[in-house]
């Protein structure tokens, strides 16, 4: 059974992942100061992700749109990600949005939904 699985997946990949290339939004334009800071302020997220993920595509589909560049982690054939997430945030499932803070805290964030709209109101009018 496990093998119809994979096998499934294998086939829908890249139809997932060309949907995505073709549906992504045009980001919005900010100023180049604007950008920098957004840039600035992204270099404390990194999302967790499997590249074929209808959940992860999804979350980045609003970083195009929002123009955010934020460290992207394969947690499905990246095993230093997978641990990382595994340890951090407790468990391996993604899509997941690490949050670093200035004091070196850190906050897991999963759900794509929670994700998108973290996204949205720290980035939506910057």
């Amino acid at each position: 059974m496990r093998f119809v699985f994979k096998f499934i997946r294998l086939i829908l990949t890249p139809f997932m992942l060309l949907s995505e290339k073709l549906t992504t939004p045009k980001g919005i334009e900010r100023d180049l100061a604007s950008q920098a800071k957004v840039d600035a302020d992204c270099q404390q997220l990194a999302l967790y992700e499997f590249k074929a993920c209808p959940f992860c595509i999804k979350v980045r589909k609003e970083m195009a749109r929002l123009s955010l560049n934020i460290k992207k982690c394969d947690a499905q054939n990246n095993q230093t990600h997978r641990q990382a997430l595994a340890g951090g945030g407790g468990r391996v499932k993604v899509p997941c949005l690490r949050i670093s803070d200035n004091n070196g805290d850190v906050q897991w964030l999963y759900e794509s939904n929670d994700i998108i709209a973290y996204l949205q109101q720290r980035f939506a009018n910057n």
